[in-house]
């Protein structure tokens, strides 16, 4: 399957990839890398991880893991997650783009959200032109099939995704597999706590309230205390949404305090991604409900 890949440690290249898919959400995307101990630059490794990568990889095997402290991985390709998916792709041509590269390349399949995975560059073509810088040609596709996606971040493993690596492959190396509906799941659109801040969120603000801060959208918001976008582009507001979230909860305030983002564009997955904080928010009280609305 063909992905459309972008730098995963530079905000609005990641951004560019969401614009491109006409992704409704952000959910989280697989970081793609040339090798075993290139994944360990990014992610905490276990027992477990370390024998799927020398049985699976390079192949259609990802792994969700703890994110490590110094990951260089763009917040948004992580969906503002503390894990991040990884995988080391069988083809040759792909290892050798990534080593050229020299970082993580971000890549979810070559297609607009929604729509069937390409396995040819016409598929690539008709779902994107004009929308990606180039096509790097590989040929058909040999798996015309998503990754398997397995969580090892809880102590049962999780599979999050059936693919090319079977369930029974999976489990003579690290036992039984949990389904999602089981456990917890470190995935966007499954757990409301997973886009939470420990601040409330209070959304449609025109100004922040005695204590909060403020997440301002556009050049009317020049009083903010973060400015997603001065010049109200939503691509730039989609790269810094995760990292400005992330700025402000670590401030000394009450609240979050959220300007009114266009529902268009990107605007529909940020506000999806605003509108799912402001519901749950886990604090060190509990969990209380966050606003919506001025």
């Amino acid at each position: 399957m063909y992905g459309l890949g972008g730098d995963a440690t530079n905000d609005l290249a990641v951004a560019a990839i969401f614009a491109a898919k006409e992704r409704p959400s952000f959910n989280p995307l697989i970081a793609h890398v040339p090798d075993a101990d290139a994944a360990r630059t990014l992610v905490e490794f276990d027992e477990r991880a370390d024998s799927l990568a020398r049985q699976f990889w390079p192949g259609p095997l990802t792994l969700v893991l703890p994110r490590r402290s110094d990951c260089a991985v763009s917040l948004l390709a992580g969906a503002g997650l503390d894990t991040l998916a990884v995988r080391v792709p069988a083809l040759p041509i792909a290892r050798n783009l990534l080593r050229a590269v020299g970082r993580p390349v971000a890549a979810p399949s070559a297609n607009r959200s929604g729509h069937l995975s390409p396995t040819t560059t016409d598929h690539v073509l008709a779902e994107l032109a004009g929308r990606i810088a180039a096509i790097l040609d590989g040929g058909p596709t040999t798996v015309g099939i998503e990754s398997t996606v397995l969580d090892l971040t809880e102590t049962k493993p999780l599979l999050l995704r059936p693919g090319a690596i079977t369930t029974e492959q999976l489990s003579k190396i690290v036992g039984p597999l949990s389904a999602p509906g089981n456990v917890a799941v470190r995935s966007p659109g499954m757990s409301l706590r997973h886009y939470a801040p420990t601040l409330p969120l209070r959304l449609g603000a025109t100004s922040a309230d005695a204590g909060e801060a403020w997440l301002g959208f556009g050049p009317k918001d020049v009083a903010a205390t973060l400015n997603l976008s001065p010049r109200g582009d939503l691509t730039e507001a989609a790269a810094n949404l995760f990292a400005y979230l992330r700025k402000l909860d670590r401030t000394p305030h009450i609240g979050i305090a959220v300007s009114t983002i266009p529902e268009t564009g990107l605007g529909v997955a940020i506000n999806d991604r605003l509108r799912r904080g402001a519901s749950v928010v886990k604090g060190a009280e509990g969990d209380f409900r966050g606003r919506i609305g001025a």
